[in-house]
C-alpha cells in the first residue's frame, strides 16, 4: 500500500521490523495458512515508519515528541513505582494529543474505508499495538499495550491508534523494557486493524501447543469461555480447559484428553452503540453475568475443540516452535477464527528439572487458607499483601506474597519482586498466570475470595507443588528445592516405573526419568474426577425418580457437561486413563481396575446406600470377586468400556489391564473372561493383561496363576499383610509391618521365580524399594524386572540403584 500502512495479507515474518510480531505473525498466517483451513480476520498495520514520523513531527516548536520522551526518560528508576508513574502518565497524554502528520491520516483513512467495503457495513474493528520488539523468541512483551475492541468510525479508530501508540509507555512497558535491556528509542510501535469476529455472541480463549505447566509437547492446552477473549486473558473470567492429544489428531482418532468446567461466571459483550457517542474508544464492551445453565455447560463441544486443536498444529508446523494463541468463534457464522499467534516464550525456554517439595510433616496439620487453580510448580513463602488498587503499588515490599482481585499489565512493576502471587479471579492463561510462569514464582489464581481471607502480613506459603490445585498454607513451611541434570542420568540394571494416580499431574512426572507407569490405581481416578458411586448413576440414567430429589439435583449438578449420567462416568474415567497413558507413552501404562473396599466406595457421594457393611472390608468385597459378582457387573462393564475407548478409539494402546485381589485361580479364569466379553481380549490390539500378586495363594501356586495373566505385579502391601497377618491400619501392631521379612521375601521369591521362568513380566509396585535399599538390592539380585515407585523417590533411588550396579 504505502510506506505508513500494509495490509495483512501482503505481510509474513520478514517484515517483523516494519510492522512488530504480532502485525507480522498475522499476515504470515494470512498469506501461508488460509489454504490448509486456519481462518484469519484480514485488515491493515500502520509502520514503524508512520510512528516514527508520528512522534518525530514537530506541531509547536519545541522538537519532535521523541526529544521529549528522552528527556523524560533520562535517568530514570522504574523501581521507583511513584516516579514511573508519574513519568508515564505525562509521555501517554502527550501522545494521545499529538495530531497525525497529514499523510499518515490520508493513508490509514483510506485503508479503512476499503476495509469497510470488504467487511460490511455493520462491521466493528479491533485496534491493537504491534511492538517492534514484541514477541522475540526469547522475551515476551505480550498484552504491554492496549488493545481495544468493538471499535466503530473512523474518527473511533484515529483515537484508538494514538492510544495504542501512547501504550508503547505504559508503566509496565517501560519497566519491562528497562529490566530485559531494551532501548526505549529502538522500540517502535505498529497498530494492527482487523475485522472483529462475532465472538461476543460466541466463545473464545487461548491455546498453546504444549502444557504451559509442564512443557510436555504433545498435547495442546485449549482455553475457552463465551464472549470476547480479552475476558480470559485479562483473567476476569475462569474458563473452561481441554487438553489434546496431538498424536492420536494426526491419527484423525478422537484425541480430547481432558475437560474442565470452568466458572465462566461472566463474559464480555459489546455495548449498545447508542449508549455511547460516535468516535467512542474504551467502552464499547461491558461484562455480563453469564445465565447459569451455560456456567454448567462446556463452551465449545469435541468436535470443536479438536478442529482448534488441529488448526493449532498447522500453526505449530509452520513456525517450527510451540506457539501461544488467541481464537474465537463467531457466534453469527459459527466459524473459529485465530485472532493472534505468537511464540511461548517460557516452557520453550527449557532446562534442568527443579523439584519444589513440601513434607508431610511440613504440611500436616497446617491450615488451608484458600486454594485454586497452582500455576508452575513451585513454593514461595512470604508475608501477604493485599492490594485493591494498581495505586497501591508502593505499598509493596520485595519478597511479599501478592494478593489481589485479578492483574493487569499494570501490576507488573511490582510482580517481579514478589515470592507468589494470589488472586481472586483468572485461570491458566490469564495475565497473572502467564507473568508468573515467566518470572518463574508460584501463582495460584482463581481463588475466589483470597482478598477477603487473607490480611495483610500474615505469613504465609503457596505451594503450587501438589497438582492442579494450589494450596495457600498458614504460615511459613518447610519445603526443600533439588535440581537434576536429566541428560546426566545413569543407567540402571532395572525398569524404574512410578506409581500415578492422579492425571492432572501426569505431565509434570513424564518429566522424570522412567519406563513409564507400572501402577495407576482407577479408585483414585474415580474418587477424584467422578466423586459418585457408580451405582448411583446408573439409576439415575434407568429410573431418574428412583433417587430422592436433593440428591438427584446434586448429581446433575455435577454431571451437566456430559451427554447423561453414564456417559459421565466412562468419559471422566477415559479422561483419567488417557492424561497417563498420553504423558507416559510409548512406555506401559498399567492400570488397576477400580480396588475400592465397601467402606471407601460408600465414601462416594450415595455410596451408603449401595455398600454392604463389612467386619473386615480389607479381605472383604473387594478386587477380582467384586468384578465378577451380579451386584457390581454393570459397574464394571462402564470401567471397562473407558479403558476400551482409550486403547482402541484413542491409539492408546500402550495401556495394560491390571486385576488386583484374586483369591482362587477360578476368579482369575473368570474375570479375564468377563474382560474378554467386554472387548477387552487378551492378546487383542496387544493388550496385556497382569494381576496384582497381593495374597499368597498367589506365590504358593504361581504357575496356576500365570496361565491366565501376561505376568505379575507385586503388591508388597497387601502381600506383607497377609502373610504375617498384621492389619496394616493398626497402630498396635504397625511396628511388625516389614516387607522384609522372611517369609514375606519368600513368598516374592516364588512369585518372580515363576515369572521368569515362564517368560513374565514381573515387577514390584509397593513402597518397599523406596523405603528400604536393601530391599531394592534383594529384588536386583532375584531378577526383578521394575519396580514402581512414588514419584518423589524415583530420582534418588535410580541413582541409589546404579551406584550400586556401577
Amino acid at each position: 500500500m504505502t510506506s505508513t500502512v500494509r495490509w495483512f495479507r501482503d505481510l509474513g515474518m520478514k517484515d517483523l521490523e516494519e510492522v512488530g510480531g504480532k502485525n507480522a505473525s498475522l499476515g504470515e498466517m494470512v498469506s501461508n495458512l488460509a489454504g490448509l483451513g486456519v481462518k484469519v480476520p484480514d485488515g491493515f498495520a500502520t509502520t514503524a515508519a508512520a510512528y516514527q514520523s508520528f512522534i518525530g513531527t514537530d506541531v509547536d516548536g519545541e522538537g519532535g515528541l521523541a526529544d521529549r520522551i528522552s528527556a523524560l526518560l533520562r535517568g530514570l528508576d522504574t523501581d521507583d513505582v511513584r516516579r514511573l508513574a508519574e513519568v508515564g502518565k505525562q509521555i501517554r497524554a502527550a501522545v494521545v494529543a499529538q495530531p497525525f502528520p497529514e499523510d499518515l491520516e490520508a493513508d490509514i483513512r483510506e485503508a479503512y474505508d476499503q476495509l469497510v467495503e470488504e467487511s460490511g457495513e455493520a462491521a466493528s474493528f479491533a485496534v491493537r499495538s504491534s511492538a517492534t520488539a514484541e514477541d522475540l523468541p526469547d522475551a515476551s512483551f505480550a498484552g504491554q499495550q492496549e488493545t481495544f475492541l468493538n471499535v466503530r468510525g473512523i474518527d473511533a479508530v484515529l483515537t484508538a491508534i494514538r492510544e495504542v501508540f501512547a501504550s508503547l509507555y505504559n508503566d509496565r512497558a517501560i519497566a519491562y523494557r528497562v529490566h530485559h535491556g531494551f532501548d526505549h528509542e529502538a522500540v517502535s510501535l505498529s497498530a494492527g486493524v482487523q475485522r472483529m469476529v462475532r465472538s461476543d455472541l460466541g466463545a473464545s480463549g487461548v491455546m498453546f501447543t504444549m502444557d504451559t505447566e509442564s512443557g510436555f509437547t504433545d498435547a495442546v492446552f485449549v482455553t475457552a469461555a463465551y464472549g470476547l477473549g480479552e475476558g480470559v486473558v485479562q483473567g476476569a473470567v475462569n474458563p473452561d480447559e481441554f487438553y489434546v492429544y496431538k498424536p492420536a489428531l494426526r491419527a484423525g482418532r478422537p484425541a480430547v484428553l481432558k475437560r474442565g468446567v470452568g466458572e465462566k461466571a461472566t463474559k464480555m459483550v459489546y455495548t449498545d452503540p447508542a449508549s455511547y457517542e460516535e468516535g467512542t474508544v474504551g467502552r464499547t464492551t461491558a461484562f455480563v453475568e453469564t445465565d447459569p445453565a451455560e456456567r454448567r455447560r462446556l463452551s465449545l463441544t469435541d468436535d470443536e475443540v479438536e478442529e482448534l486443536a488441529r488448526h493449532a498444529l498447522v500453526i505449530e508446523d509452520h513456525y517450527g516452535r510451540p506457539m501461544d494463541i488467541e481464537w474465537g468463534k463467531d457466534g453469527l457464522d459459527g466459524a473459529i477464527y485465530v485472532l493472534q499467534a505468537r511464540p511461548e516464550t517460557v516452557q520453550s525456554r527449557g532446562g534442568s528439572l527443579e523439584r519444589f517439595a513440601m513434607p508431610k510433616e511440613a504440611r500436616s496439620g497446617a491450615e488451608v487458607l484458600v486454594e485454586g487453580r497452582a500455576i508452575g510448580q513451585k513454593i514461595g513463602a512470604g508475608a501477604a499483601r493485599v492490594l485493591s488498587s494498581v495505586e497501591q503499588m508502593h505499598e509493596f515490599s520485595a519478597g511479599e506474597v501478592l494478593v489481589a482481585d485479578m492483574t493487569d499489565p499494570d501490576w507488573e512493576p511490582i510482580m517481579k519482586r514478589a515470592a507468589a502471587i494470589v488472586t481472586n479471579r483468572g485461570g491458566r492463561t490469564c495475565h497473572a498466570a502467564i507473568i508468573a510462569r515467566e518470572l518463574g514464582i508460584p501463582a495460584v489464581v482463581g481463588t475466589g475470595s483470597a482478598t477477603k481471607e487473607l490480611t495483610d502480613g500474615r505469613e504465609v506459603t503457596v505451594s503450587c507443588a501438589e497438582g492442579d490445585t494450589g494450596f495457600v498454607y498458614e504460615g511459613k513451611l518447610d519445603f526443600t528445592v533439588e535440581r537434576t541434570e536429566l541428560d546426566e542420568m545413569p543407567e540402571v540394571p532395572v525398569k524404574i516405573m512410578m506409581n500415578v494416580g492422579t492425571p492432572d499431574q501426569a505431565f509434570a512426572f513424564s518429566r522424570l526419568p522412567h519406563r513409564g507407569i507400572g501402577l495407576a490405581r482407577l479408585e483414585f481416578i474415580i474418587n477424584r474426577q467422578i466423586g459418585i458411586h457408580p451405582k448411583a448413576l446408573l439409576d439415575l440414567e434407568r429410573d431418574p425418580t428412583s433417587l430422592d430429589d436433593a440428591l438427584r439435583s446434586e448429581i446433575e449438578e455435577l454431571i451437566a457437561a456430559y451427554p447423561g449420567p453414564r456417559e459421565y462416568f466412562v468419559q471422566r474415567v477415559a479422561e483419567g486413563v488417557s492424561m497417563l497413558a498420553a504423558a507416559f507413552a510409548p512406555h506401559p501404562v498399567i492400570v488397576r481396575m477400580s480396588d475400592f473396599k465397601s467402606n471407601e466406595y460408600a465414601n462416594l457421594l450415595a455410596g451408603r446406600a449401595y455398600e454392604p457393611d463389612e467386619e473386615n472390608p480389607m479381605i472383604g468385597y473387594r478386587g477380582a470377586s467384586r468384578y465378577l459378582s451380579d451386584e457390581f457387573a454393570d459397574c464394571f462393564a462402564m470401567e471397562c468400556e473407558a479403558l476400551r475407548h482409550v486403547r482402541d478409539d484413542m491409539g492408546l494402546t500402550n495401556v495394560w489391564v491390571m486385576i488386583p485381589f484374586v483369591r482362587t485361580v477360578r476368579e482369575a479364569e473368570g474375570v479375564v473372561s468377563l474382560l474378554a466379553e467386554h472387548g477387552l481380549e487378551r492378546g487383542t490390539n496387544g493388550l496385556k493383561v497382569v494381576m496384582m500378586c497381593e495374597i499368597p495363594s498367589n506365590a504358593v501356586i504361581a504357575e496356576q496363576f500365570l496361565q491366565h495373566f501376561d505376568g505379575f505385579s507385586i503388591g508388597s502391601n497387601d502381600m506383607t499383610q497377609l502373610t504375617l497377618g498384621i492389619d496394616r491400619d493398626s497402630s498396635l501392631v504397625a511396628a511388625g509391618f516389614d516387607e522384609r521379612d522372611p517369609a514375606v521375601l519368600h513368598m516374592l521369591e516364588l512369585a518372580i521365580r515363576a515369572c521368569r521362568e515362564q517368560g513374565k513380566y514381573v515387577g514390584i509396585c509397593g513402597q518397599g524399594p523406596s523405603d528400604h535399599p536393601d530391599l531394592a538390592e534383594w529384588l536386583l539380585d532375584q531378577g526383578i524386572e521394575s519396580m514402581s515407585l512414588n514419584p518423589d523417590t524415583v530420582v534418588d533411588t535410580w541413582l541409589r540403584l546404579a551406584k550400586r550396579s556401577g
